[in-house]
């Protein structure tokens, strides 16, 4: 029951600020918006709207993690598997209309939620998600830090596009993974405990 009051609270936020743009938005819409007094906002989530959107951002993370997850399976072999990773991951950030809005209204808070304040959060859920789904073909440490340095590899291509190089094209990324992930990430199938 708490989970879906929160759920609804959080989806409020999400489509408030859609309308009006986070700086605009209050404790008070977002009450509204999700059906439930302020008291019950504040009991969900204290701290009010900067924790409110802090679980926000999580929740997003999670969930785009878990479909990039499915969107992978069927890979065949190591190469595709960080091909599709890279491709599904650049294509999931481009189609996403919630993020389209937010770098309209607000470019410099997106900005800093891909960048500075959002990494740290983006690369635990990247390392948690993808670790064993790498660790297989590389080991468990080496999966790590591929994960990590792939999330800041499409975060970066996807805030300032390349002419050179296009992560949502599969000859483009295959080319890209052939040439720089390969030779940092060999395939190695080091048992997944290391």
């Amino acid at each position: 029951m708490v989970q879906g009051v929160r759920d609804r609270v959080l989806d409020a936020a999400k489509a408030c600020s859609e309308r009006w743009g986070i700086a605009k938005v209050t404790v008070d819409d977002i009450a509204t918006e999700a059906g439930v007094s302020r008291a019950t906002l504040y009991r969900l989530f204290p701290g009010g709207r900067d924790v409110l959107y802090d679980a926000l951002r999580v929740r997003e993370t999670e969930e785009f993690m878990a479909d990039l997850t499915e969107r992978i399976q069927g890979a065949v072999g190591y190469e595709d598997l960080v091909v599709k990773v890279v491709t599904n991951a650049t294509r999931m950030l481009q189609a996403d209309e919630h993020l389209k809005l937010m770098l309209a209204s607000e470019p410099g808070e997106v900005a800093s939620d891909l960048t500075v304040e959002g990494l740290p959060r983006i690369f635990r859920a990247a390392t948690l998600f993808f670790t064993p789904v790498f660790a297989p073909h590389i080991g468990r440490e080496a999966s790590a830090r591929l994960a990590e340095w792939l999330a800041r590899v499409v975060i970066s291509y996807f805030l300032a596009p390349s002419r050179f190089v296009d992560l949502s094209d599969d000859a483009s990324a295959a080319e890209f993974v052939r040439t720089f992930v390969l030779p940092a990430f060999p395939p190695s199938h080091v048992p997944t405990g290391r």
